[in-house]
């Protein structure tokens, strides 16, 4: 019966700890793997990181960024803001005549995801419908109104 006292690793499984600086024998004497004289060969961590010997470093030769830093930036450290969603007049020809489309049954639909939705005149509306959105481009203003429907500008 095997007992707990009996309970060992694996042959190999362990490694011994490598003693560097003892002695010339072990391979790993005289200078212990850190070569010769300098900064980095002397007690202690070294260096900090981007330390390039006393020339000015990387990170002060770089000029500084402030400011926002374009659309969906959080530079300012604010929220970055949400992509606007597009769609397309030829995309609306499949709802009903008749119809209010909003972006939340466009949502349901499938045709854009979370953000301000911007309809825009890519194709041709064929029937009425009364669409809410963000925003419109004039020309998908000017095809809804031409097809009887109304286009109704939503608050962001």
């Amino acid at each position: 019966m095997i007992t707990i006292t009996d309970l060992r690793p694996p042959k190999g499984a362990h490694r011994r700890r490598r003693r560097v600086g003892r002695g010339l024998g072990s391979g790993r004497g005289a200078y212990a793997g850190k070569g010769r004289k300098g900064q980095k060969a002397r007690s202690g961590s070294g260096p900090r990181p981007g330390f390039e010997g006393g020339q000015t470093p990387l990170f002060k030769r770089l000029p500084f960024r402030r400011g926002v830093r374009g659309a969906g930036s959080n530079m300012t450290g604010g929220k970055p803001r949400p992509l606007v969603q597009e769609i397309r007049l030829r995309d609306l020809n499949r709802f009903p005549a008749g119809s209010e489309v909003t972006p939340a049954i466009l949502r349901g639909a499938g045709l854009v995801g979370t953000g301000p939705v911007k309809v825009l005149a890519t194709g041709r509306l064929t029937h009425v419908l009364t669409v809410r959105a963000h925003a419109f481009s004039a020309g998908a203003r000017r095809a809804i109104e031409a097809a009887g429907g109304r286009a109704e500008v939503l608050e962001r």
